[in-house]
């Protein structure tokens, strides 16, 4: 993006009353409307169309709408088959191809905001039609690429099926998740073993096989070709970034859990992000220890972290309230009104000094939510308590990263990066700038160990975040470390550079290191996201290893010769 504005951020606009805060923010949950297209107009644009295939314009909006496109022309393939087709067309006639899903991501993988309407591309809705869901064995399950999250976690636990962890929200389309190593939080409690099938990483960590419309050499034509996770090639299609199309996948899964969720907001930050040995009892890393999944969400300029902790239990326990669907926060869900208020305040009227208000105002509603719903304490089949984002809660820029590190030293980042970030955070306040008004979250996860796919000869996925680091096995768990803020929030992404700048310092590669989260922000200049050359050009590529990103690239560069895949952010990534 060029600047922290977008249209549908003006101050003055009707829709930016306070009371119109949650409407606006509803609309960019909304799906963008589809305008069937006229058969003449689509002769004039979009000649020789695979016939059958459905056509509209549409526009593209991304979860907090700093990247929205109008005047895109989109289709619904009805299968595999008219997917292949699609991208055959693409290609004759000079046009790029992006899937889309449930658009809930931040950075630019589809398109970069600046894309004009009348782009010579085409988006693939997967959701209409990629959609079959059935059992391929007892242990793995065949996914069409345009399934939610919460309808394959629904479909598992009416087999007795589930996962480790899952992200928060539902409405995740299968193929997004995979395409950016989509994640939960979940490291192996003290004594627990790793059920069978259950991996402690991301999604890609469970693919066996994959089909994708890749580039065949010898029929001369894009075609659809499947691939094993024991395949070279796999590795790399694993976490593509959207640098490929993968219709369908099947998955490693396991017996499903469980699982209680105790939230609290009884324990200080400086307590629960102490440094090692400042505070015993109520770490992040003691929790960690005992239970192996938690999540902290930290208000800003507030000093009680709303944080959770899910443990297994097979039996619900006494003081835990039973949930039967997912989503069990409705406070969260649905942006109490004073929320509401501060937050359209602070943008129609540029009243950024707000930021501590309105922190506390979230905190205040999570502490009161949490009584007021009975949901401090809730237990029943793993999706229920794993889901509890809606496309209706607070829409925020998100940055991103992963900081790979021995499970003994989690204590010690946690504490490092929330020790500079506070810092920070107080230095800009002191100058009258308050760069964040959301929150920190935190999630610990393990990495992606292919032996955890239960398959002989499994790769690990190249462009994972959570890929093992070869030269340091003692790497075994991940520090997931996000920071929230409203779009167009003033100074946030010099802020956001300087976290960025610390974390790849402090965790170079020698005894930890830092890698992007690809869904969120990052490579920061002062004035935007991904758009520090340095960082795009040379830091990235660095932390999975120069010569494993190189191998990467050029297989996914052999499989899309024409680069019908290629948005302008892979341009940058791989040159």
């Amino acid at each position: 993006m060029t600047d922290r504005s977008v249209s549908n951020f003006r101050p003055g606009d009707p829709s930016w009353t306070r009371r119109g805060f949650l409407r606006s923010a509803a609309a960019l949950a909304a799906v963008p409307v589809l305008v069937a297209a006229d058969p003449a107009v689509a002769a004039e644009q979009l000649p020789d169309f695979p016939a059958g295939v459905a056509l509209s314009r549409t526009a593209y909006r991304n979860w907090d709408g700093e990247i929205t496109v109008t005047g895109l022309w989109a289709c619904a393939p009805a299968g595999p088959e008219q997917v292949a087709d699609v991208v055959n067309w693409a290609w004759r006639h000079g046009w790029t191809v992006r899937a889309r899903g449930s658009s809930h991501g931040w950075s630019p993988l589809t398109v970069p905001a600046d894309t004009p309407a009348d782009a010579r591309i085409l988006l693939v809705d997967t959701g209409p039609h990629l959609t079959g869901l059935s059992l391929d064995s007892a242990s793995a399950v065949r996914v069409g690429t345009g399934v939610t999250l919460e309808t394959l976690l629904t479909f598992l636990e009416g087999h007795g099926l589930g996962v480790t962890a899952s992200p928060a929200p539902g409405d995740l389309t299968l193929g997004g998740a995979l395409a950016i190593d989509a994640h939960g939080t979940a490291v192996a409690a003290r004594d627990e073993e790793r059920p069978p099938g259950q991996t402690y990483g991301s999604l890609s960590n469970r693919v066996l096989e994959l089909t994708a419309v890749v580039w065949d050499a010898g029929a001369g034509a894009y075609a659809l070709r499947t691939f094993h996770r024991d395949e070279a090639d796999c590795a790399a299609l694993l976490t593509h970034l959207g640098r490929s199309l993968v219709t369908e996948v099947v998955l490693r899964v396991g017996a499903n859990a469980d699982l209680r969720c105790v939230s609290r907001t009884d324990i200080p930050a400086k307590e629960l992000f102490a440094a090692p040995g400042a505070a015993r009892g109520r770490t992040l890393a003691s929790f960690l220890e005992a239970e192996g999944r938690v999540e902290a969400i930290w208000f800003a300029f507030t000093e009680f972290p709303w944080f959770k902790v899910w443990s297994v239990e097979p039996t619900k326990p006494l003081t835990s309230r039973r949930v039967t669907s997912p989503y069990p926060y409705p406070f969260s869900d649905n942006v109490p009104t004073v929320v509401a208020d501060l937050a359209g305040r602070m943008v129609s009227d540029a009243a950024w000094y707000l930021a501590p208000v309105l922190g506390n105002a979230q905190l205040d509603a999570a502490s009161l939510g949490l009584v007021a719903t009975l949901s401090a304490d809730v237990w029943g089949p793993s999706k229920n308590t794993l889901l509890y984002i809606r496309p209706t809660t607070l829409r925020v820029h998100a940055n991103g990263y992963a900081v790979l590190t021995g499970r003994d030293q989690v204590q010690r980042v946690v504490a490092e990066f929330t020790a500079f970030y506070r810092e920070r955070l107080a230095a800009y306040a002191a100058l009258g700038r308050f760069p964040v008004n959301g929150s920190v979250e935190i999630r610990v996860t393990g990495l992606d160990d292919p032996a955890e796919a239960g398959l002989a000869g499994a790769r690990a996925p190249s462009l994972s975040a959570l890929r093992p680091d070869p030269g340091h096995p003692e790497w075994d768990t991940a520090v997931w470390l996000d920071v929230l803020t409203l779009p167009g929030t003033p100074y946030a992404d010099a802020f956001f550079r300087e976290l960025e700048r610390f974390l790849l310092s402090a965790y170079d590669g020698t005894d930890a290191l830092t890698r992007v989260e690809w869904s969120k922000g990052w490579g920061y200049t002062d004035e935007a996201a991904w758009s520090d050359e340095e960082v795009l050009g040379t830091v990235v590529p660095e932390s999975f290893g120069t010569a494993a990103w190189g191998e990467a690239a050029a297989t996914l560069e052999r499989l899309d010769p024409h680069r019908v895949f290629r948005a302008p952010l892979h341009e940058r990534l791989f040159p």
